[in-house]
């Protein structure tokens, strides 16, 4: 019987299963930017490392502030290889990509509550440290007992350990929890590696990347929409 849960939270909660580099090359291309997708997937990248490694990013700072930042990134390496920006475009590209998020999350509290009213639900995700204030603005912090940030924890996804704290915190063993998230590689490996039965939110990846879906790390269910989940987890419990 799965006794806990425990919950991703970017590309799970804030998209629904869409990938964030396709949900800000979106952006990029209703502004018209004039980046090719090529261009905009290494400054994507260059942004995602440096954001990872640098303090840029402060426990204050909401999920807007982040989108900034993260799109300055990107312009700067952007500019560094050739193609500049206009400036004006950031606060574009992070509004309209926090509106999304916005939209996204409303939809998602019901689930939310709906979990969190029948089982312990863990938040574990790769984020920069301000995982709190971005919750809090978004309205949905109540619905976890606890939160394993990678920025705190000192452990990143797919490293198997994060999920293994996640576990702990719940008190439970690892058969006795679902893990939710959108990336087959850093949450439905390290899930079913730890032991957890997993439901993968299976929508839309960013980088081309051939995955064994089968063998000992398929996930005990595929779905396309976060509100599936109390449903799939009612009938993995029969």
């Amino acid at each position: 019987m799965i006794k806990g849960v425990l919950i991703d939270y970017g590309g799970t909660i804030d998209t629904n299963g869409l990938h964030w580099g396709s949900v800000l090359w979106s952006a990029y291309q209703k502004f018209e930017s004039g980046i090719t997708k090529e261009e905009f997937s290494k400054a994507y990248s260059f942004g995602e490392r440096s954001l990872a490694i640098n303090p840029i990013i402060k426990p204050s700072h909401s999920f807007y502030d982040t989108l900034e930042l993260k799109v300055e990134q990107q312009f700067q390496f952007l500019k560094d290889n050739g193609s500049e920006l206009p400036a004006e475009l950031i606060k574009a590209i992070a509004k309209e990509c926090n509106d999304f998020a916005l939209e996204t999350v409303r939809k998602a509290k019901p689930v939310l509550q709906e979990l969190a009213s029948q089982y312990p639900v863990i938040l574990v995700s790769n984020f920069y440290g301000n995982i709190n204030r971005v919750l809090e603005v978004f309205e949905i912090e109540s619905f976890f007992q606890e939160i394993v940030e990678s920025a705190v924890v000192k452990v990143r996804k797919p490293d198997p350990k994060i999920y293994q704290l996640g576990v702990e915190a719940l008190g439970l063993k690892p058969e006795e929890c679902v893990v939710i998230g959108d990336s087959f590689t850093k949450d439905i490996v390290p899930a079913k590696t730890i032991g957890c039965k997993a439901i993968w939110i299976n929508v839309a990846g960013w980088e081309d990347t051939t995955v064994n879906h089968e063998g000992p790390y398929q996930a005990d269910a595929e779905i396309k929409d976060f509100s599936q989940v109390p449903g799939i987890i009612n009938q993995l419990n029969k």
